[in-house]
């Protein structure tokens, strides 16, 4: 089964999917597999847990998250059971239907080996390698903008695994294609761009940051435009699939991912506007424009925004 759901994690994410190229972001209902599964069975095409450490991590405290005008701002500090304990959760989704992929995360290459090799012992499809949180300082700020450091990780992952993995790369980088060529050197399989946006929120009343972090991750259709921007640069500079994320909404959103070169769009915090229909709703629009345009697959609209 798992062997099956890793070549169909392949196909997919290869931009050969007919109608449906929609995943679920990580971060977003991640946390179980109960929460997972209803993901799935809402329509999407593939779901990715919530960044899993080594160890049990207590994150920061509250307030972790609020909603801005413009979208959702988090300082969470990734939470995480740690892998040993949340190995039962991906046990327990043996029998889905859609490839699951289980973010990773850790503060050195040999943690984020070790994390890999227990997620895919106990069922996971496929790795997105968090490497660019933007408020925690080791596990994304360090590594994330570092190509060295990130072609440690992505190779030491690709040595203790057989399985699919994901470079999930920071826009908070003066050159975000230089990172992905980084983590394609090293053998990452697919890109996923982007991770939250570096921001913050101040209340005036009391004059003081509201995130009890100060700095947090902005997500949302405030990025959207960014998000587009880094996929657009990345798929000029690798030849592997490039996962977008960062402000989906609508299918025409996903469209424009496609079109800068995406092979699969994420969707996370618009589930907060939308809920789980979000899935179907994109899928069933991308599927109406391939129709309208006589184009049978995703894949024939990958990168045509990139046409001299």
């Amino acid at each position: 089964m798992n062997m099956l759901k890793s070549d169909k994690l392949k196909v997919e994410i290869a931009g050969l999917s007919l109608r449906n190229p929609t995943m679920l972001a990580s971060g977003i209902l991640g946390v179980s597999a109960d929460s997972l599964r209803e993901v799935a069975r809402a329509g999407a095409g593939a779901v990715t847990t919530k960044s899993v450490g080594l160890k049990p991590r207590r994150g920061y405290a509250n307030p972790t998250v609020i909603q801005v005008e413009c979208g959702l701002l988090n300082a969470v500090g990734l939470p995480s059971p740690g892998i040993h304990k949340f190995a039962q959760e991906i046990k327990d989704l043996s029998d889905l239907e859609v490839p699951l992929i289980v973010s990773i995360y850790g503060f050195s290459s040999e943690e984020y080996a070790e994390v890999a090799a227990v997620a895919v012992e106990s069922g996971a499809d496929g790795l997105e390698l968090n490497l660019s949180c933007p408020h925690v300082q080791g596990a994304g700020v360090e590594i994330g903008q570092n190509p060295g450091m990130i072609k440690e990780v992505v190779r030491g992952v690709k040595d203790a695994v057989d399985k699919p993995a994901f470079a999930k790369l920071t826009p908070n980088a003066s050159n975000i294609a230089e990172l992905a060529e980084a983590a394609v050197s090293a053998g990452a399989d697919a890109i996923t761009a982007i991770n939250t946006v570096r921001a913050m929120a101040i209340d005036i009343e009391t004059c003081r940051p509201i995130l009890a972090n100060k700095i947090g991750g902005l997500s949302g259709g405030a990025i959207k435009p960014i998000a587009v921007r880094c996929v657009y640069e990345v798929y000029e500079a690798v030849d592997v699939p490039i996962i977008g994320c960062g402000g989906v909404r609508t299918w025409k959103d996903a469209v424009e991912f496609l079109l800068a070169g995406a092979s699969a769009v994420q969707i996370g915090s618009a589930i907060a506007y939308e809920d789980l229909a979000i899935f179907r709703l994109v899928a069933a629009g991308v599927g109406s424009y391939l129709e309208q345009k006589g184009c049978a697959s995703v894949r024939e609209i990958v990168g045509l925004a990139h046409r001299r």
